[in-house]
């Protein structure tokens, strides 16, 4: 078979080895036949771009030519010549074709025709053959690479915090149990409650929602450091934004106060999307050219006033707008989609959380530059952030971008055991199970910050699909476990 003189199609794109004998494998993608010649599209996955292969059928027998219709995997040996036609350079007549799985022309889902994304969901496990998706997890697998790139390049050290875990970051309450018990009939005591103590880990326990609060045990002992893995929600939402299962980025940082912490959060993005532009441009182009298309269908008053590429050179090429929560809530309240009672969600008083519309329109219309909120009422975040000297507000920030509103949140933590402690009682959270937490509190406490992007939400923005089932490979959502 010599399989391990395969070449992928883009190095011969790249290299263009005019008069070379190699081998390709791949997909067709399309293939077309008049007497004298069948030309077929070939894709391996490792470019958009799908390479030409020119077969002449006094040279490869009718039966394997046959076989070579849309979706069957083949392995060509050939020449690569000089193209004749527009679209590339080069092409390759081929010598021998071997077919190594065929694809029943009548069966195989995708044909050479545009298919919906809801189509495509449902047979996620073929859909990253089609140019949307193979663009989509190239794209996702070089923002990855950004990420890790990023932080090693910076001294950071990358921490694996766990997937079960016994606490509540977020404090929410939507977590998936893991058990092992019997759920038809659990063991049960004297007062009826279920009997964990019977269980695998003798207490309940739950998949993470966050890797934080492990990570910052790590933050100190090691100063940076960031995780990079999946979480869970158990949130019955089926909008364009939630998913039961995607995955974080969070670094924590010691010795970091709540401006380092927005420093570092707006250095961070814009490195990775400029990673992006710089490393996925042919891939970027054509989602481009889809997200386009996408807003075309749009009323005029709703299609976004920037392109895909130059929404992301916008970010890149702007500093961040900063601003506290009390000086937004001014602003929102006093819009003329507030006024004119055009908001779902009306701003009336200070206090109010903010939704996407509100952040959108900070964005999008007022400022025009992304946006980074400030200092939160406390009462609308979580126990661990640091308390203002107002008593009212906390040191959050949250990262707001066009398109899509929040994109990362984040905080200096509170490193004060009494006023952590106090804010605990107040949201009846108990310190017996966070007795771990209170000790980075009670030796060598220090002034610490950090953030958390979901990745799927990045790769949502950079990528311009509108729904972030499409950005993870096998999603899932309220009941969807498939794949």
């Amino acid at each position: 078979m010599a399989f391990n003189k395969r070449v992928k199609i883009k190095a011969v794109l790249d290299q263009s080895p005019i008069g070379q004998e190699i081998t390709l494998m791949g997909w067709v993608r399309t293939k077309r036949s008049n007497k004298n010649v069948s030309f077929i599209a070939l894709n391996d996955g490792s470019t958009i771009t799908n390479y030409q292969v020119v077969a002449d059928p006094n040279v490869i027998a009718e039966d394997i030519l046959k076989k070579c219709s849309t979706g069957a995997c083949i392995k060509i040996k050939g020449t690569v010549v000089e193209s004749l036609g527009s679209g590339q350079s080069s092409e390759l007549n081929a010598k021998t074709i071997e077919v190594l799985g065929e694809a029943d022309p009548e069966k195989y889902p995708l044909q050479p025709k545009k298919h919906s994304l809801e189509f495509l969901r449902e047979i996620a496990h073929l859909r990253m053959r089609t140019n949307t998706f193979g663009a989509v997890f190239r794209v996702r697998h070089a923002l990855a690479f950004a990420v890790h790139k990023y932080f090693n390049d910076r001294g950071f050290f990358y921490i694996h915090t766990p997937i079960i875990t016994a606490s509540d970051a977020e404090g929410a309450g939507e977590m998936f149990h893991v058990t092992t018990l019997p759920i038809g009939n659990p063991p049960r005591t004297e007062d009826g409650k279920v009997d964990y103590k019977q269980d695998f880990f003798e207490r309940e326990a739950n998949l993470t929602v966050s890797g934080q609060l492990e990570g910052e045990l790590a933050a100190m002992a090691l100063s940076e450091i960031y995780t990079f893995g999946p979480t869970f929600r158990a949130e019955n939402s089926n909008t364009t934004r939630h998913l039961a299962e995607f995955w974080m980025i969070e670094p924590e940082m010691a010795f970091y106060d709540a401006e380092d912490n927005q420093n570092l959060a707006e250095d961070f993005l814009k490195y990775i999307i400029q990673y992006a532009l710089e490393n996925c441009e042919e891939d970027l182009k054509f989602l481009a050219q889809r997200a386009q298309e996408e807003e075309n269908t749009k009323p005029a008053d709703q299609r976004a006033e920037l392109g895909l590429i130059e929404k992301l050179k916008f970010v890149v090429e702007n500093d961040f707008v900063r601003l506290s929560y009390t000086e937004a809530i001014d602003i929102l309240r006093n819009s003329n989609p507030n006024k004119k009672k055009k908001f779902q969600y009306l701003i009336e008083s200070w206090g109010a959380d903010l939704q996407s519309e509100h952040e959108r329109y900070l964005v999008e219309k007022h400022f025009k530059k992304p946006v980074i909120l400030t200092d939160y009422p406390k009462d609308i975040k979580a126990f661990y952030m640091r308390q203002n000297e107002d008593g009212k507000t906390v040191a959050a920030m949250d990262i707001l971008f066009p398109g899509i509103g929040e994109i990362v949140g984040g905080s200096q933590r509170e490193e004060r055991l009494d006023k952590l402690t106090q804010r605990m009682q107040e949201m009846n959270i108990p310190e017996e199970e966070l007795w771990w937490y209170l000790d980075t509190r009670r030796f060598g406490a220090t002034p610490h910050a950090g953030f958390g992007l979901g990745f799927e939400r990045m790769v949502l923005f950079v990528t311009g699909m509108s729904n972030i089932r499409d950005v993870i490979a096998f999603p899932r959502t309220p009941g969807n476990a498939e794949f």
